[in-house]
């Protein structure tokens, strides 16, 4: 279980949102809704522990997550705005590659029908360099897949892609969630989740 509990940010001079609690359950998703500004990035960046928090705890299991960031770090997969692909490999090529650097063992098939399974059959050993924006971004999702991690945690993944790759993607988040799994994410888009989740929304 992921669990926040009176989580704050400050930006400069600037207190983005105070006193932010809620948790999240094996196969629970969260949608984290708020106006530009609000912090929303900010919280997410905060729960994966690659920003600080000017105050609260944010736990996972029962533990903060400072106390076994290793544990935390396996059980965690996070997609933020940056997809982070190298342009010069292929799709295939980047999600291999992610898998070397994280110490996982992903084999060739795997990878394939990760891939698959966000419309890029065919397109698998083009470089990302030649690829849409919204490939690009099903290329950068598949790495989720891929991670086998728990809790998914995603920055706006239904942007640039188009209507039936947004169902594609809310039904494998949905999926993700059904089998035990969680994921938290934003989006400006309204969504239409399967399963057991709940919507919160982040004041200024």
């Amino acid at each position: 279980m992921l669990s926040v509990s009176d989580l704050s940010c400050v930006r400069g001079d600037k207190r983005l949102f105070s006193g932010v609690s809620f948790s999240l359950k094996a196969g629970e998703w969260l949608h984290l809704q708020g106006d530009n500004g609000t912090g929303k990035t900010s919280l997410l960046r905060i729960v994966c522990g690659l920003a600080h928090a000017h105050g609260g705890v944010i736990s996972w299991q029962g533990q903060p997550i400072a106390e076994d960031a290793d544990s935390f770090r396996a059980a965690l997969a996070y997609l933020g705005h940056n997809l982070a692909l190298k342009e010069e490999l292929s799709a295939l090529e980047n999600l291999q590659a992610d898998a070397a650097i994280a110490g996982r063992h992903l084999n060739r098939t795997q990878a394939l029908s990760a891939l698959a399974q966000l419309g890029l059959r065919g397109r698998e050993h083009l470089t990302v360099r030649v690829l849409s924006q919204g490939q690009k971004r099903r290329a950068a999702l598949a790495r989720m897949i891929a991670s086998h991690a728990a809790l998914w945690v995603l920055d706006e993944p239904f942007v640039a892609l188009d209507k039936h790759a947004q169902d594609v993607l809310a039904s494998i988040i949905s999926d993700h969630v059904a089998r035990g799994g969680m994921a938290l994410f934003t989006s400006h888009q309204p969504v239409d989740m399967a399963g057991h989740g709940l919507h919160y929304r982040l004041q200024a």
